[in-house]
């Protein structure tokens, strides 16, 4: 139900300060104990959010930040990379037999490093060569990345463009674009990875999760992002080719695609009145339709609109630089006014509680689309600018990119 016309298309920051607070300082409900494995994640989205509002600093006292970034690194892992939750952590009864239940973690690894960003601390700590050499053996032949390495050495979890783009994401933190040796830790093989991105593309100009799948905004978004952490993504003219190989083979087809993830949504009752009645011209209830103000996205061909996917579909188009394409003004009134909460924070569809992924990629849409009260936001990372700029700023790491120069 949309809200009153005077509160309509107000972001209540108030409300997501105190959702933002609530989540950091007490106990999530019971329905997150199934996430614990992934708990880095989760506080991955509230100090981000909380950074996004301006509110990280206000809301972490010295003594607390100092105790987050020493959790963070107490889930590094002895060989480089980090867990994604101290679960597994064994302490002194680590061992090379029992070492293979407590792996490093593509998604944890890349998220502690952004959680360590996000709290001040200049990465000195993480193991970067051991963590580099980690990451190449998390590449599969076929140029994709799986999740931890398990026994016998093997690359288990998934080969989608999820965790190309999270592994994309530890390179470009740790030694940034930079292609080639570093410190004598030999590069990931970027080619291999690109051309992954390539065989995923579909027919109708999408990204799927391997060939021949069908089309997903969330696996365009994190292609399209890999490629722009690692310089691969397609030129716009003749004089800025050069021979590497880069992603996305037909650009026109890949926008297309993510512009036709806008769809409609009617509020329950308004229903085609042509319909209705028997009527037999639809005119009137397609012209309806034409005059809504509220624009939701999807993720999928003949999906509803969904809060995340604002995001999946957004970011991309914004890192290609093409968000104009999109009615942005009619999505962020539908982000406020359908899933937005009254105690903060955003639900998943109209009328849903708020829950911590659904709130915090509303949230960065918001900021996004460059919502006053927010910090300017990098859809790449989906980081705000500030903390961006905050890792291309540490000494070691500039040392590492000037090579390039």
């Amino acid at each position: 139900m949309a809200p009153d016309a005077e509160e309509s298309g107000i972001l209540k920051i108030s409300k997501h300060v105190s959702y933002w607070r609530r989540n950091l300082k007490t106990y999530l409900p019971h329905h997150y104990t199934g996430t614990d494995s992934n708990r880095m994640l989760l506080a991955f989205f509230i100090l981000s959010a909380l950074d996004l509002l301006g509110d990280l600093d206000a809301a972490l006292t010295d003594e607390e930040r100092h105790e987050y970034v020493e959790w963070v690194y107490n889930c590094q892992i002895p060989d480089g990379g980090f867990r994604p939750s101290p679960g597994t952590y064994v302490g002194t009864a680590r061992n090379q037999q029992n070492a293979v239940w407590d792996p490093a973690h593509i998604p944890g690894t890349f998220f502690s490093l952004l959680v360590l960003v996000l709290l001040g601390d200049d990465l000195k700590r993480v193991k970067r060569k051991e963590t580099l050499i980690w990451l190449n053996r998390m590449q599969r032949p076929d140029g994709s990345f799986g999740e931890t390495i398990g026994q016998a050495g093997r690359v288990e979890g998934g080969n989608d463009t999820r965790f190309g783009y999270m592994a994309t994401g530890i390179r470009w933190i740790l030694r940034g674009d930079i292609e080639g040796h570093v410190d004598d830790v030999p590069d990931i093989d970027v080619d291999k990875f690109v051309q992954c991105v390539r065989d995923s593309e579909t027919y109708d100009g999408g990204i799927s999760e391997a060939p021949f799948h069908e089309a997903h905004a969330g696996f365009a978004c994190c292609a399209v992002s890999a490629l722009a952490l690692l310089d691969r993504l397609p030129v716009q003219t003749s004089q800025q080719k050069d021979q590497r190989l880069r992603g996305i083979t037909d650009l026109p087809s890949t926008l297309h695609w993510l512009v036709s993830r806008q769809t409609l949504t009617l509020e329950e009752g308004e229903e085609d009145e042509g319909e209705q009645n028997g009527d037999a011209n639809p005119s009137k209830g397609a012209q309806s339709q034409q005059d809504l103000s509220m624009v939701g996205m999807n993720g999928r061909c003949n999906k509803i609109a969904d809060t995340c996917y604002a995001y999946w579909v957004c970011a991309p188009l914004d890192v290609l630089g093409h968000l104009h394409l999109v009615d942005t003004q009619r999505i962020r009134l539908w982000l406020l006014d359908m899933t937005q909460h009254f105690i903060g924070g955003f639900g998943k569809l109209p009328g849903d509680p708020p829950d911590i992924y659904h709130s915090y990629l509303g949230l960065f849409t918001l900021a996004m689309f460059g919502e006053p009260r927010l910090k300017e936001a990098d859809a790449a990372l989906c980081i705000s600018k500030a903390a961006k700029e905050r890792i291309e700023s540490l000494p070691w790491r500039k040392a590492i990119v000037e090579q390039k120069i």
